[in-house]
């Protein structure tokens, strides 16, 4: 999914006259999200995830522009359970994943030469929250899932901002083409509004019916993130 997206961006990108011969970064970085206010009331839990960035730079601006897509698993539960009724001596595995994927439009103010190179972002963008059901074999985690349901989904708007700081640990010259190769720390700070969402053990099960106990408030984010980034 974020690789899908970065390439969709790339792609359009290439279509405006001019801009192709603008500089580009992408990135790859894993995150930790702390859940902030209303709701890390009910989700005390850290979550973690990965994510990808890319954004060109109009000429020789220290403004960058992008697209940061992120995702992030913030609670799960796994169970074992009879294939069914009339086949009890075979169990498969019943995996419940509460997940986060944040997107948002990217603008970073940020010097373009140096070994330090720190920098503001601006976000602005959407938390879509899904929780999904998932029925596997308990000895394959590469095939497809038996069967798999989303419980509970919303999307809330949100926007945000952070800071961060990049080291550059690579740098190569091809004629006027420079390619770089940097290590990035950063922490964001996202308001979310109100979306309604599950958490580990919001599904409980009585008689063999699945009793969902759904939750809502703002989704405020902290986020602490580390990765790799390209300049070419």
């Amino acid at each position: 999914m974020v690789w899908r997206l970065i390439a969709i961006s790339l792609t359009l990108s290439c279509f405006i006259p001019g801009l192709c011969a603008q500089d580009f970064q992408a990135g790859l970085n894993f995150l930790l999200g702390q859940p902030q206010g209303e709701f890390k009331e009910n989700v005390e839990d850290l979550g973690f995830g990965i994510g990808g960035m890319f954004a060109f730079r109009p000429g020789n601006s220290p403004i960058m522009i992008g697209l940061d897509v992120e995702y992030m698993l913030y609670g799960s539960e796994t169970r074992q359970e009879p294939f069914s009724h009339t086949i009890p001596d075979v169990t498969v595995e019943v995996q419940t994943r509460n997940n986060i994927l944040l997107t948002h439009a990217l603008l970073r103010l940020q010097g373009n030469s140096g070994i330090f190179r720190p920098y503001l972002d601006g976000l602005i963008g959407m938390h879509y929250f899904f929780t999904e059901t998932q029925v596997r074999d308990e000895d394959d985690f590469v095939e497809e899932p038996i069967a798999s349901t989303i419980n509970q989904s919303d999307i809330a708007f949100s926007y945000g901002g952070g800071g961060g700081v990049m080291f550059l640990v690579h740098q190569k010259r091809e004629g006027p083409k420079l390619t770089e190769v940097l290590i990035d720390f950063r922490v964001r700070y996202l308001l979310g509004g109100e979306a309604t969402y599950l958490k580990k053990g919001s599904i409980t099960r009585q008689n063999g019916t699945a009793i969902i106990d759904p939750l809502r408030s703002r989704t405020d984010l902290l986020t602490y993130q580390f990765g790799l980034v390209f300049n070419f």
